[in-house]
């Protein structure tokens, strides 16, 4: 079999409609090619060449997944009609939200519509009608997209109550957050009466602010149901004469505890570890007692040693 006749250089060397195609006067024929995928209806993109190795690390992994969700969403877009958006879990991933791992590896896109007649269906589609008081839109790229909030919002009929205290969490979290708490607030308050409102309003009494890592969500969600008082987050420490020592975690400055969670990249970076030890030694020479936490230890020890923690230091339950 003859190889494929090159393709016309307006289409570029990405995804491209097929009545596109058409106009430049490529045949139907051509774009049955085993070197076109077919991602959606109308839609060709070129195949990758060769093997990809395999992830190296869990981090790796997710920005993998990530990658290959804008792909279908850049896909779709080719032939994206003004009237549609990317929604619900869609939204979440090119707003760089974290999703669980049951959402994340699903082949489709959500795809909303303030139309309702146009609703879009079909293979790896999930079409939604939202009316465009019910969201705002966004640009995420040259994507147009569901806000942020809204994306969060739109999967509480979805996710579970924690899965959505960690996405809460994420849109306040320290670092270049998309959202405030206020913003939370008032998309929760206009979702009264709609499916999910109850899990929102459940959710947002336990979103909190400054959060790093869902790790930290999670650890945080574990020590509050075990009847300990709940820590604050990402606390600046300061030593006696006023100085920065750290940035802690979970911390209860009342009683000196710092709790420390370790991911993946401080047993996988070294110069992390060492900078890990460095950081925590002055808040130990100042009286602070340091709970480091991982994915190997199991709940009913965390919560042990936090507790004993506490009770050393005065705690009353």
């Amino acid at each position: 079999m003859r190889p494929p006749s090159e393709l016309p250089p307006e289409l570029g060397d990405g995804p491209f409609s097929v009545a596109d195609a058409h106009q430049l006067g490529v045949n139907s024929g051509r774009l049955r090619r085993s070197d076109l995928a077919r991602p959606f209806y109308g839609v060709r993109a070129p195949l990758g060449r060769g093997q990809s190795l395999p992830p190296t690390s869990d981090a790796d992994r997710w920005a993998r997944i990530r990658a290959a969700a804008r792909t279908r969403a850049e896909h779709y877009a080719v032939q994206m009609p003004a009237d549609q958006f990317f929604s619900h879990a869609t939204a979440a991933l090119l707003h760089g939200l974290p999703l669980p791992i049951r959402l994340l590896e699903q082949s489709i896109v959500d795809v909303g519509t303030s139309v309702r007649t146009r609703r879009r269906r079909g293979k790896g589609v999930r079409g939604h009608f939202i009316p465009l008081d019910r969201v705002r839109i966004v640009r995420v790229g040259h994507l147009s997209v569901a806000s942020a909030v809204d994306a969060w919002v739109q999967l509480s009929t979805v996710l579970t109550l924690d899965e959505l205290i960690i996405l809460g969490d994420s849109l306040v979290r320290r670092q270049r957050p998309p959202s405030t708490m206020a913003e939370l607030c008032a998309a929760v308050a206009r979702q009264a009466g709609l499916p999910g409102a109850r899990r929102l309003r459940e959710a947002l009494i336990l979103v909190r602010p400054r959060t790093d890592s869902p790790k930290e969500t999670v650890l945080r969600l574990l020590i509050v149901r075990a009847g300990l008082p709940e820590p604050e987050v990402n606390v600046t420490l300061r030593n006696r004469f006023g100085a920065f020592m750290a940035l802690g975690d979970l911390a209860y400055r009342r009683y000196k505890v710092l709790i420390e969670y370790d991911g993946g990249q401080h047993r996988e970076d070294e110069r992390q570890f060492h900078r890990d030890i460095d950081r925590l030694d002055e808040p130990m020479e100042e009286g602070w007692r340091v709970i480091r936490v991982n994915k190997s230890h199991l709940p009913q020890a965390i919560i042990a040693r936090i507790r004993t923690a506490l009770l050393d230091r005065g705690w009353v339950p």
